[in-house]
């Protein structure tokens, strides 16, 4: 992460009034609005497309085991994996 020094963008009286908070300290000033994860990279469509492949052979009768070693997960997270889904078909009423 980079920085900007803020005596060269901010107002005195503003900086000033920072530093009666913070002086010489790093600080963060997070985004006015949040980004979704994943909205700027692929990743939140390859890991649905992963979850929904391993839901689909789990219910083809592939046990957890074998799950874990073929996608390199732990049992716990196949396990995680697939009750999340189940708890969203029970919200949605497709239980």
């Amino acid at each position: 992460m980079s920085y900007i020094r803020a005596d060269q963008i901010l107002p005195k009286e503003l900086l000033e009034a920072i530093q009666q908070y913070v002086d010489g300290k790093t600080i963060y000033i997070p985004r006015k609005e949040k980004q979704e994860w994943g909205s700027g990279t692929a990743a939140k469509a390859f890991y649905r497309e992963r979850n929904q492949k391993i839901r689909e052979e789990y219910l083809k009768g592939v046990d957890v085991k074998t799950l874990a070693r073929r996608f390199s997960l732990s049992g716990k997270s196949i396990e995680r994996i697939l009750r999340e889904r189940k708890a969203a078909a029970s919200a949605d009423g497709n239980v």
